[in-house]
């Protein structure tokens, strides 16, 4: 995308090229396709905090969409807090430190390339702050519910395993359940982050071979643990749980 202030970091027509090829359609899906275009060359640095983006009427001719499909996908970025708009001004880019990065859609940016390697073990350090103090909650608060929905996401996982879409599916439905079952609703709050980090990481994980080892047995030990009510038990399972998890990711690195 281009700059007015500086040589430009892609090219147009690389990026009228990968829209076009990849996201056909109108609506909805197309203002989906930019802004993840956008997205991704923002976090991923292509495009760089301070950088002004060139008009609207230039890139929604360069990607070959519609200004407002374009102009929406703007609104999309602004509302994530990776951009800024003002008039006369136009759109710039904001510091890393404004950008919601537990943003699902941000994470999926993140990890559509070759994500930041401390902000991956920002994640595992933000999981092992707040998931083994939710099993514990969940082990003191969960109802027949909970549980249930915990071993159906168990059974999922062993299934599908975790090298499938479905099982990891089922592996988020699984952390989702734990923190659903804390019934804590600002807890509850971070399960869609959660969930996208877990899905993420789990994946990159995977990017260039299969994973090192089964993990489904530290999620048993976990769902053991809570149906058990034994907090610090539970605690401590999912400390595991996530210390491992961080251990196999930065093996793949």
């Amino acid at each position: 995308m281009a700059s007015q202030e500086k040589a430009a970091p892609l090219t147009a027509a690389g990026a009228a090229e990968r829209l076009t090829s990849s996201s056909k359609g109108t609506g909805r899906r197309l203002r989906g396709a930019v802004a993840h275009y956008l997205g991704t060359a923002i976090v991923s640095g292509r495009i760089a905090p301070g950088e002004r983006l060139t008009g609207e009427v230039a890139n929604s001719e360069a990607l070959d969409v519609s200004r407002s499909a374009y102009r929406e996908a703007v609104q999309v970025l602004t509302a994530k807090g990776l951009v800024e708009s003002r008039p006369k001004a136009g759109t710039r880019v904001l510091p890393r430190s404004r950008w919601n990065m537990l943003d699902p859609a941000v994470l999926a940016w993140a990890f559509s390339g070759e994500p930041d390697l401390d902000f991956v073990r920002d994640l595992f350090e933000l999981r092992v702050v707040v998931e083994p103090n939710a099993a514990r909650l969940a082990a003191a608060r969960r109802d027949k519910a909970d549980l249930k929905a915990m071993k159906e996401a168990l059974a999922q996982m062993r299934r599908f395993t975790l090298a499938t879409e479905a099982g990891r599916a089922a592996d988020r439905d699984f952390h989702d359940a734990l923190l659903q079952a804390t019934h804590n609703s600002a807890l509850v709050a971070l399960s869609a982050s959660i969930g996208a980090a877990v899905n993420w990481t789990t994946q990159f994980k995977q990017r260039a071979r299969a994973l090192p080892r089964d993990p489904l047995p530290d999620h048993v030990r976990v769902y053991d643990a809570i149906a058990a009510g034994d907090g610090d038990a539970a605690s401590d399972a999912m400390r595991v749980l996530v210390e491992l998890a961080l251990e196999d990711t930065r093996s793949s690195m």
